[in-house]
């Protein structure tokens, strides 16, 4: 386990979350099933028995310094890694991999973000060791492909090359489909959604990234000689202001022509949406998912997450998000939840702090 490593993405403000979500704190730092652990605690602890919490390293925003610390406390200040603007996960992966090889070059690694539901951590981590085993022994990037269940618009899609083999060479991406397009994936039984969780060696991530985007490349190699020492915070500011905004599927995962997958199934939500907490949230008897001191009548597969301290009365609704934090209350149709983006923006144009 010793050369294990994993780095968790930390750094988003998911707006499409909000009124929950908010910049001074997203969704990753809430408990937001309920379970007395915040998202972000959870995906650390589900790597446990695969990766000692030394080689744990989280990429987030400098304004959320506090917050890990306060919710990870096992944690080095070296092990939080701050990035002074958002560009995206390229440069936020290229940092904590070149970080991490500058003091151990043969590391392997493992690359999630903190944000996910995973329902079956057991089955999560035998299938995490088995793209681990790949990606320790082949110059190959490996990415975790879930099986799909629906036709569902909102995920990217991978069409994998069918085989015998338990870690498949990849054929395809494709970004979010139509219906009719998602519906053809998954009628065709080779596709998969992108999880957005990846494993490599720090070698073949650096070869690749050489590749593929060598201006991110150069930049983070000129850092050898500043991580891990007092210099490395002057030096990751004037980094970022050279770095382009660009994913990681974006800039290598969809042209490299050695890229992995292994078909997974451990109950998997990327928890984007509100639609997206619902469906892997427990039911009340009218389809409810409620959180709060509620009384509700005549109201149906609706999902109400309100403050404890008012009882709030429910008349008639099918089909809503009632959802209420920090002096914003957002009622809206779970089927028009693709317009949060328009809220948050004109609230914005209102007053910042409501965002």
């Amino acid at each position: 386990m010793k050369d294990t490593h994993v780095i968790i993405m930390a750094g988003g403000v998911g707006t499409r979350f909000w009124p929950f979500s908010r910049t001074n704190f997203p969704k990753q730092f809430h408990d937001v099933l309920g379970t007395g652990k915040t998202l972000l605690q959870q995906t650390v602890d589900r790597f446990e028995g695969v990766c000692p919490v030394e080689n744990i390293y989280i990429v987030t925003s400098q304004e959320y310094k506090d917050l890990i610390k306060e919710q990870i406390p096992a944690l080095k200040d070296e092990q939080i890694l701050l990035e002074p603007n958002r560009r995206n996960t390229a440069p936020c992966i290229a940092y904590a991999c070149y970080k991490i090889a500058a003091r151990n070059p043969d590391a392997n690694v493992i690359v999630a973000p903190a944000d996910h539901i995973i329902l079956n951590e057991d089955v999560f981590r035998d299938t995490v060791r088995i793209a681990l085993g790949a990606a320790r022994n082949e110059d190959i990037l490996v990415t975790l492909g879930i099986q799909p269940t629906r036709p569902d618009t909102g995920y990217g899609y991978i069409q994998y090359i069918p085989d015998k083999l338990t870690v498949k060479k990849v054929k395809s991406f494709t970004e979010k489909p139509h219906l009719e397009l998602a519906l053809q994936f998954l009628d065709s039984g080779d596709f998969l959604w992108n999880a957005g969780i990846f494993i490599w060696n720090v070698n073949s991530f650096k070869v690749a990234l050489r590749q593929f985007l060598p201006d991110i490349a150069e930049i983070f190699e000129e850092g050898n000689p500043h991580y891990y020492s007092e210099s490395e915070e002057s030096f990751i500011g004037k980094a970022y202001q050279h770095c382009g905004s660009i994913s990681i599927d974006n800039g290598i995962m969809e042209k490299a022509d050695n890229v992995h997958v292994v078909l997974s199934s451990f109950g998997w939500s990327d928890l984007g949406t509100w639609k997206s907490l619902y469906e892997v949230s427990d039911k009340d008897e009218n389809r409810n998912v409620t959180e709060g001191n509620l009384i509700l009548h005549n109201t149906e597969n609706s999902i109400i997450k309100m403050p404890s301290d008012k009882l709030v009365v429910i008349n008639g609704l099918d089909g809503f998000i009632v959802a209420e934090y920090d002096g914003v209350l957002m009622i809206c149709k779970k089927e028009d939840e693709q317009k949060v983006k328009e809220f948050v923006a004109e609230a914005k144009d209102l007053d910042a702090k409501y965002v």
